[in-house]
């Protein structure tokens, strides 16, 4: 194995240190703040994975949508119910065992398809010129998928309508009885 080739391994090993690193400072951080900040390293650094192994559109599309948009979206939601204010809660004794539990179930499950799969690793297959493209993908997208597309973006604007009616302040609703105009107050002086 030469330099060259180990090269693409070194990268990859530095990327998915830094994205395991920067989600478990995102568990363990006790401000919401740099909790979020932390999973926009992340979601940066997948981002950066995915371009990569060769798929540029879903790289741009997991920086803009995930470390973009929606990380704009939590630290709008945090800075509305002022997390950052919350103090941490004090772990029960039966989450710890819970999540000590789920955590045995978890490391058995990675010994157990370790030692399953060794035996069976083969060379991925070599992918077709123009797989994963934006333009395969745009047409696979809009051609197939154009209902589900469609619906998708259908609940994101009722969502988008929620939060906007959630979010309004009950002060300014006027109620149909009590409106006023400026011409009104003109006259009466």
């Amino acid at each position: 194995m030469t330099f060259e080739t180990t090269i693409p391994y070194l990268v990859f090993g530095v990327l998915a240190l830094v994205a395991v690193a920067s989600a478990v400072a995102m568990l363990i951080s006790k401000d919401a703040v740099n909790s979020a900040l932390f999973l926009v390293l992340n979601f940066a650094t997948v981002g950066v994975i995915y371009l990569t192994l060769g798929a540029p559109f879903i790289a741009l599309s997991q920086i803009a949508v995930y470390a973009g948009a929606i990380m704009v979206l939590f630290l709008f939601v945090i800075m509305l119910l002022g997390g950052e204010k919350f103090k941490p809660a004090i772990p029960r004794r039966s989450h710890i065992i819970f999540a000590g539990v789920l955590g045995a179930v978890f490391l058995l499950e990675l010994i157990l398809a370790y030692f399953v799969r060794y035996g069976n690793m083969t060379v991925p297959a070599v992918q077709a010129p123009g797989y994963g493209s934006p333009t395969a993908l745009g047409m696979e997208l809009f051609s197939k998928y154009a209902l589900p597309f469609e619906l998708t973006s259908l609940i994101l604007l009722s969502a988008l309508i929620g939060a906007i009616i959630l979010t309004r302040d009950s002060k300014k609703e006027i109620s149909s009885g009590e409106t006023e105009s400026p011409v009104e107050d003109e006259n009466a002086s």
